[in-house]
């Protein structure tokens, strides 16, 4: 498994048989400096997104129309999106798993909210805010936060399904700060490795991850951050 960090809370993860993009915000991205998003979205097979914000939806309709990848999503926002021509969807929900070529995609309970403000002024609800667990045939499971703040069912969702990989927003604001997050971490997860996210992108959240670095001091979970466009592979 390689797993690449495109910048917010972009990440490309690739697999044996599937090159899956999460929230691929890539143009117009304050933090996927030296990105190159044609690079980023090449040969990419699945779409999965977290929630209906425009700095998570990003590109992915551009993406699955040059690519013809999948798009996995809240029934709600998918529905949304093919009807504005995007020809494959997956619709799912709180609770829900879809499989798909070398994975499934489980979505969990976020605290946040998802909707699109189109050019007239309208705001269009796009569902559930949802983190994703995505569990892999020979690959460590990872857990997607999506963007959330801190809730005790977090303890649920490690109990049903023991991610070993976390990827947490830390940036605060529209999402939990980085001490939080790191209580977030050691009080309901048992993660080998914890990336921090959704930082660094807008100057009204939070610049660095130092606030969850210092935080997860003294912890057994590797806190792994990334600069945009580092890989690691698993």
């Amino acid at each position: 498994m390689k797993i690449t960090w495109l910048g917010h809370s972009a990440f490309r993860i690739e697999i044996a048989k599937s090159t899956i993009l999460i929230d691929p915000f890539l143009n117009g991205n304050p933090g996927a400096r030296g990105v190159d998003p044609k690079e980023a979205a090449k040969g990419a097979t699945h779409i999965v997104l977290t929630h209906g914000h425009g700095d998570h939806v990003g590109d992915a309709a551009a993406i699955a129309k040059d690519t013809g990848a999948v798009v996995i999503g809240n029934a709600d926002l998918v529905t949304w999106l093919n009807n504005r021509g995007v020809a494959r969807v997956d619709p799912a929900n709180t609770g829900g798993t879809v499989s798909h070529t070398g994975f499934t995609v489980t979505y969990v309970n976020a605290l946040h909210s998802s909707a699109q403000i189109t050019e007239d002024g309208v705001s269009h609800s796009l569902g559930s805010a949802n983190g994703i667990v995505l569990h892999f045939d020979d690959e460590p499971t990872i857990y997607h936060m999506g963007d959330t703040d801190i809730f005790s069912d977090m303890a649920l969702i490690n109990e049903l399904h023991r991610p070993e990989i976390g990827i947490i927003p830390i940036g605060d604001r529209f999402t939990m700060g980085g001490a939080v997050a790191a209580l977030a971490t050691q009080r309901y997860f048992k993660f080998a490795k914890a990336i921090p996210c959704h930082y660094g992108s807008f100057p009204i959240i939070d610049q660095t991850p130092d606030k969850f670095v210092a935080a997860m001091d003294g912890s057994k979970t590797q806190v792994f951050v990334a600069k945009t466009n580092d890989q690691f592979t698993l």
